[in-house]
C-alpha cells in the first residue's frame, strides 16, 4: 500500500525533540521533517542544520502556513499548547501535540471543538504507552496477575517547567 509522505513542522525544539521525536520523524518512512521552529532564530537554525531540516522559522505562523508542511507537531511547553492548535486547526493541519495536552480541561475542550471543526486529526504524544515496562504493567494487569489496584504512587525526577510553578 502506497501512503502519501507526511512532510512535519515542529514548533518548540527544545529537549523532547533532540532524542525523542524529531529524529523519528526522519526515521519513518512516510514521514519528513521538513521545518522547524523556534522564538530564536538561531537556535533554530542550528538545530536545523544538526538535524538535516531544511527549513527553520522563528515565528509559528510562518511554519504553520508553511505549504510545504502538511501537519505540525506542537512541542513547546503546554501553556503554548492551546494558542498553536487553534492555529494549526484553522490552517486545516493536522495537529500532534506533545504531552500533557493543555493546562486544563477547559483548553482540552477547546483543542478538541476547534479540531473537530476544521475536520482535522488531534493526535497527543503519550509515547510511553508503548515503553515495554507500560506494555508489561498492562499485560499484568489484564491477567490479573497482580490483583485488585488500591493505590498508585509515582516518583518522577525532572524540573518543572517555570510556568507550571507560577502562581497567578
Amino acid at each position: 500500500m502506497n501512503f502519501k509522505k507526511v512532510r512535519w513542522g515542529i514548533i518548540g525544539c527544545g529537549d523532547v525533540t533532540e532524542v525523542k521525536s524529531g529524529p523519528a520523524f526522519q526515521k519513518v518512512e512516510n514521514a519528513e521533517l521538513v521545518a522547524v521552529m523556534r522564538r530564536t532564530g538561531a537556535l533554530a537554525k542550528d538545530y536545523a542544520e544538526r538535524h538535516g531540516v531544511p527549513k527553520w522559522y522563528d515565528n509559528a505562523d510562518a511554519l504553520i502556513n508553511d505549504p510545504d508542511v502538511d501537519a505540525v507537531y506542537i512541542a513547546t511547553p503546554p501553556g503554548l499548547h492551546m494558542e498553536y492548535t487553534l492555529k494549526v486547526a484553522k490552517a486545516g493541519k493536522p495537529v500532534y501535540v506533545e504531552k500533557p495536552m493543555a493546562l486544563n480541561w477547559a483548553e482540552c475542550t477547546e483543542m478538541i471543538k476547534a479540531c473537530h471543526q476544521a475536520y482535522v486529526p488531534l493526535f497527543i504524544a503519550y509515547y510511553r504507552r508503548a515503553q515495554s515496562k507500560f506494555v508489561k504493567i498492562k499485560k499484568l494487569l489484564e491477567n490479573n496477575e497482580i490483583g485488585d489496584i488500591r493505590f498508585v504512587s509515582t516518583t518522577q525526577y525532572q524540573q518543572v517547567a517555570d510556568e507550571v510553578t507560577k502562581v497567578q
